[in-house]
Order: structure tokens, then C-alpha cells, then sequence
């Protein structure tokens, strides 16, 4: 088909575009290296997998927005296809002959071409016109959310590029298949480029392979400029996305954070200030970002009016990283800090660790432990920080609480004749009380309701009593990672003396970090949350709870902690429909959807960022619109920001909080 001055053209054109290819990721890989640890790459298989499976099925953008998810499933697959098409016509040029031939394969090839062409077209017009005519607010940032200098135009700009390189290429490779059938004759293997073809009926022959050739350069000339391009792209996504899942680090749960190593004398930065202080992991979410701000609808604080947008985070870092690529893979150190452009310090401590961006994000970007990493800095690098906060550490390190309560942490169990592993070793499981069981009035009533259960099941347990201490939870989510360090070391040095066969919970946060965290510091633990042990002591015959008690309407919050982070989603709705005799009253926002309560990542021991709603208030609301008259929750800290929820002033009645297991031991008819 080519000519050969056309296909020596060609040919230099690929080598410069190559070459110039070459340089600009080069600087993307040369970038993402100067980031803290490695990417990871062991159980390969596994993860390749997972990138094929979320690639072409796209589960995790259909997670919501379904109308724009189906748009941009033909876009997906059309560009994974596009790799066969582009070098289908580049052989085709050369060597002029038909592509896999004119037999059921290349017939079949052709098809699919055709209907993923019209169907992109399609798509991208929808998109474009989705951001630059009717403006989505989904694509939109409230005033308050910090945005780099360059975003605003960046972001409108960038898509247009890419919307213009996708209908140009596409457009005209679909439109050089019509100029090709005008002149051999229509197919019906391709249906609408033989549609197309009929307009160019009174072209002659001569017109119709020069506009052949034309269609041709363009669509194949436009990826040749385009490639230098991708680094510096949005539509770096396309191919970063999965190769994020398939390198980011393998985590016991979504929100086990790394340890930091504070045993290399020669380290001074602890935390993130600066780009390069993130982790290669985090550096490359930002070259997979999809900037759809799906993370920022599931955000509890941007929801609520906080200042913090994870979307904004990702794009602030993607934007000066393309603004300062050169200057970070020379080596180079970032000209500005994190909180110079990418965050504020209100939307670093409004983030509450619930994980929900990390759980809705397509490609599998991890905001929150970024902003977990620029409080490491701030508070261990430059000790700045939440003054609210300064109470919780002290409480932690001198009194093993955040409470910084000094009495008896044994005292929740006046009456009861709670043993301790001092006073028996004949038991089948350890109770970890907590913090806020051991010492906040309303959870105290949890940890009595589950010692009550206990005895009616006839388990043999036992707790530490006053060798117990918080688990470092607050500290950890805090950025104080080196307290967390001391703590977890004492606790595990206490429980490898103890040997406690198993260890049972009532807090989603002592879950979490003994069962998921405590192990890369050596403790290695079989624990167990209240509500899947009572699920086993139920389905066990232990528990019996037959007969026709009453029944009541009643509706569960995920904790963030227990659902989320751990998946532990069933067996509290299992116990529940158990002890209450009827079906759960869902809210809309359930389950890994779940909305959070506002007490994690240490939000409980401080002020609320300004907004313009309380995190708490806006869940309660949500479950007082179910109609329940009880909230169950399996989390003391859910229940407290409950409990005040259900005594302000702008709520006018709602639901009775409770712990699952209080609702347990009022169907037994125990007496706590």
C-alpha cells in the first residue's frame, strides 16, 4: 500500500518517536525510583492475574457510576485491541495484503474492530462532552480543597489532548476502513465502515487511495506523537493502572500500614515531606490516577466539607511531578514540600483511616497512606501536630492508655470475678479488653455484656488485666510511629510469656493491630472479633438462642475496622439476625460502602476539622432514615460517636446504640 519514500518516512518517524518515547519514560521510571523501598514483584502470577481480571472486566470502576463505567468499558477494551489493529495496518502498509486474511478469523478480526471503533467514538464523545459541556460536578472540586497551580487548566487541557488523540486516531483509522471498502466493496464483517463508505460513492479511484493513505498517517502518525507524550499524560492510567495491582505491596488487610526502620542510625527523614519521601508504591499512584474523584465521593471528610479531597492529593502530586520530572530523576531534591501544593495541614488531620478511598479507587491508588506518612513527618521529623493529641500520646506512654487514666484498668469488672492470666492458666481464649473498654463508662458495658455471654456459652477465658496495654493504635494512625514501635514491642513481649492460645476482641482497632500489624514485629497471633467468636459459639450449640423472643427493627454500621479494613461482614449481621429476630434494616451506605463513624485515625482524641456537617451526625442521620430503633455496631469507638450522636441538639430522636453483643445478652436475658 505505502509508497517507499512513505515507508521510509514512516520508519524515521518511528525511530525519532521511539527515542524521544524512550527519554520521557525513562524520566517516569528514574522519578518513581527515587521513592522510598521497592516496588513489589513476588507471587507474579497471582498479580498478573488480578491485572488481567480488573483490566478487562473493569469490576472496580463499575463500583459506582454505572452509566459513565459502561462508557468507558468499550474504551478500555478498544485500546487493548487497538494494539492488534495498529500493527495489523502497519503490515498491511508494508507489505500490502490483508491482515489475518479474508477467512472466518479476519472476518471475525475486522468485526470486532468495527463495533469497538463506533463504540469508543462513542464513548469518548460522551466523556468530553461529560467534562467540557455539562461541567460534571463529579469532576469538580469544592473551593476549600487545595489544588496545584497548574490543575485547573492542566486537567482541561489534558483531556482534551487525550479526547482529540483518541477520536483522531480511531475516527480516521475507522475512516480509512471506509475508504478502503468504497474502493474493494462493502464487508459484512464491517457493518459501519460499509455504512460509511456509501457517502464516498462519486470519489474516483485515485481520490479514494490518497484519502486510504491519508487516513492511514493519521491514525497511525497521531500514536507516533503521542507516545513522548504519555508520561507527562493522564492517559498514562491506561497501562499504569494495572501494572499498579500488579506492584504495589501485598497487605494482610487494605489498611496495614509499613513499618518505619528505626534501627538505621543513618536515617534522618521519618515520613513524607517531599515527593521523593513517598514510596515508589505512592509515587506511582500517581501516574495510575484515573482522576475520575471517585475516592472523594466515598471520602467521609470531603463529604462532610473537610478541606481534604484524596483526589486532589493524587492529581497535586501528579501535576507536580509532570511540572518537576526532570529535576526528580536527575536526583535532584523536590523544590517544594508535600504541604506546599499537594495537602493541607487541616486535610491531613481530617482524614479518619477508613480506608474508603483505597477501597473504591479503580486502580488501586492508596491516598490514605500517603497522608498517614506526611503526619509521620509532621509529627516525628517536625513535632507538629494537633495539641488535642499531645494528651493521647502522654496518656500512652505513661499510663499504657490514651485515657491517661491511672486506676485500676481491671476496674470495668467490679462484681463480675473477672479471672486474670495471673490468677489461672486454664483457659481457651484471652480477652484483650482495650482502652476503651477498660475505661470509657459506655464501653465498659460492652466488655460486661460479653463476660456475661461468656459464662452463659460456658467458655473458660481469661484476661490480662493490668499487664494490658493500648495496642498503639492512636499513636500509629497519628503518624507517631516510634511510640507505636515501643508499645507493640511491650506487647508482644508480654503476650509471648502469656502463650495465649487465642485472642478475642471487642475493638475493630485491637484487631486490626494485633492480628494484622503486630506481626511484622514478631507477635504472631489467632485473634478473633467478638462477633465472629459469637457467630461460632452460636453455630457451635453453644449459644442458645432459640425460641420467640421479641423481635426488633434494627440497623448495623459497618466499623471501618471491622468491615473494610478486614472484612469481617457477615458474621455480625448473622449474630444479629439471631438475637433479634428479624431481618437487618440496611442503610444505603453499607457494608465495604460503609460511611465512617469519624473516631479513626485518631480523630477521636481531637477537634473535628471545620466542615459543614460532623461526620458522626451525617452516619447517625442515616440510620435514624432506616426507620431502626436500634443502631448495632461492633466497635466501642462507633458506639460513643453514636451515643453523642443521638444526644445532639439537631437530631430530634433516632435509634438506641448498642453493641452487638449487648443485643446478644438482652435476647439471653442476662443480667450485666
Amino acid at each position: 500500500m505505502l509508497t517507499l519514500f512513505e515507508k521510509i518516512a514512516f520508519i524515521a518517524a518511528t525511530v525519532a518517536s521511539l527515542y524521544l518515547t524512550y527519554r520521557t519514560f525513562n524520566l517516569a521510571a528514574r522519578t518513581i525510583r527515587r521513592g522510598d523501598g521497592r516496588l513489589y514483584f513476588e507471587e507474579l502470577a497471582a498479580r498478573l492475574w488480578r491485572a488481567i481480571d480488573v483490566t478487562l472486566t473493569q469490576r472496580t470502576v463499575f463500583r459506582t457510576r454505572p452509566a459513565s463505567s459502561l462508557m468507558h468499558l468499550p474504551i478500555v477494551w478498544g485500546f487493548l485491541y487497538y494494539f492488534l489493529i495498529n500493527v495489523g495496518d502497519v503490515l498491511e502498509g508494508f507489505f500490502d495484503f490483508r491482515f489475518l486474511g479474508s477467512g472466518p478469523i479476519g472476518q471475525g478480526y475486522r468485526l470486532i474492530g468495527d463495533v469497538l471503533s463506533v463504540l469508543i467514538i462513542i464513548g469518548m464523545i460522551y466523556f468530553l462532552v461529560r467534562r467540557f459541556v455539562a461541567k460534571s460536578p463529579a469532576l469538580a472540586f469544592r473551593d476549600n480543597v487545595t489544588l496545584h497551580p497548574d490543575v485547573q487548566a492542566g486537567l482541561r487541557r489534558d483531556s482534551l489532548i487525550v479526547g482529540t488523540f483518541i477520536l483522531v486516531h480511531v475516527g480516521s483509522r475507522f475512516l480509512g476502513a471506509s475508504f478502503w471498502l468504497a474502493a474493494h466493496g462493502t464487508s459484512d464483517s464491517e457493518p459501519f465502515a460499509s455504512l460509511v463508505s456509501n457517502l464516498w460513492g462519486g470519489l474516483s479511484s485515485d481520490a479514494l487511495t490518497v484519502a486510504e493513505h491519508a487516513a492511514w498517517w493519521l491514525a497511525l502518525g497521531t500514536i507516533l506523537g503521542f507516545l513522548p507524550y504519555f508520561p507527562y499524560s493522564k492517559h498514562m492510567h491506561l497501562f499504569m493502572g494495572p501494572l499498579n495491582y500488579f506492584s504495589r505491596p501485598h497487605r494482610t488487610s487494605l489498611g496495614a500500614l509499613e513499618p518505619l526502620d528505626f534501627e538505621d542510625e543513618e536515617r534522618e527523614q521519618f515520613g513524607a515531606a517531599r515527593i521523593e519521601h513517598l514510596t515508589q508504591t505512592q509515587i506511582f499512584d500517581a501516574f495510575a490516577c484515573i482522576m475520575c474523584n471517585r475516592c472523594q465521593d466515598a471520602c467521609p471528610a470531603y463529604v462532610t466539607g473537610k478541606e481534604l479531597s484524596p483526589s486532589a492529593l493524587e492529581i497535586n502530586k501528579r501535576f507536580e511531578i509532570k511540572a518537576t520530572m526532570p529535576v526528580l530523576a536527575a536526583g535532584a531534591e523536590s523544590p517544594r514540600p508535600l504541604l506546599d501544593f499537594a495537602i493541607t495541614p487541616s486535610a491531613v488531620w481530617a482524614c479518619t483511616a477508613c480506608g474508603a478511598c483505597v477501597e473504591i479507587c479503580p486502580v488501586g491508588n492508596e491516598p490514605m497512606f500517603d497522608i498517614i506518612d506526611i503526619r509521620r513527618d509532621m509529627v516525628l521529623t517536625q513535632g507538629e501536630f494537633p495539641a488535642e493529641l499531645q494528651g493521647a500520646f502522654r496518656g500512652m506512654e505513661n499510663s499504657g492508655n490514651p485515657w491517661q487514666m491511672s486506676e485500676s484498668r481491671m476496674a470495668w469488672a467490679a462484681g463480675l470475678d473477672v479471672p486474670t492470666v495471673e490468677d489461672t492458666d486454664d483457659y481457651e481464649i484471652l480477652y484483650w479488653v482495650g482502652c476503651a473498654s477498660s475505661y470509657e463508662p459506655r464501653a465498659q458495658k460492652i466488655a460486661r455484656s460479653l463476660v456475661a455471654v461468656l459464662r452463659a456459652a460456658g467458655v473458660k477465658f481469661a484476661v490480662l488485666g493490668e499487664l494490658e496495654r493500648c495496642t498503639g493504635d492512636t499513636a500509629r494512625r497519628a503518624g507517631n510511629e516510634y511510640l507505636f514501635f515501643e508499645m507493640a514491642q511491650a506487647n508482644i513481649e508480654t503476650l509471648n510469656e502469656v502463650k495465649p492460645p487465642h485472642i478475642l476482641v471487642t475493638c475493630p482497632h485491637c484487631y486490626h493491630t494485633l492480628a494484622k500489624e503486630y506481626p511484622q514485629f514478631g507477635g504472631v497471633y489467632e485473634v478473633v472479633h467478638h462477633t465472629d467468636f459469637l457467630n461460632e459459639l452460636i453455630n457451635a450449640g453453644r449459644l442458645k438462642v432459640g425460641g420467640s423472643g421479641r423481635q426488633v427493627n434494627v440497623t448495623f454500621h459497618d466499623p471501618c475496622y471491622l468491615g473494610r479494613h478486614n472484612s469481617i461482614y457477615d458474621a455480625p449481621r448473622d449474630v444479629l439476625r439471631q438475637a433479634t429476630g428479624g431481618a437487618l434494616n440496611e442503610m444505603p451506605r453499607s457494608r465495604q460502602g460503609s460511611f465512617c463513624c469519624g473516631a479513626g485515625g485518631a480523630q477521636f482524641w481531637k477537634e473535628e476539622e471545620h466542615g459543614t456537617a460532623r461526620v458522626n451526625l451525617t452516619r447517625y442521620a442515616e440510620a435514624k432514615a432506616t426507620g431502626a430503633d436500634t443502631l448495632a455496631t461492633g466497635c466501642p469507638f462507633c458506639m460513643r460517636m453514636f451515643d453523642d450522636a443521638s444526644r445532639d441538639e439537631s437530631i430530634n430522636g433516632g435509634p438506641a446504640v448498642k453493641d452487638v453483643v449487648e443485643i446478644m445478652a438482652e435476647r439471653l436475658g442476662l443480667d450485666v
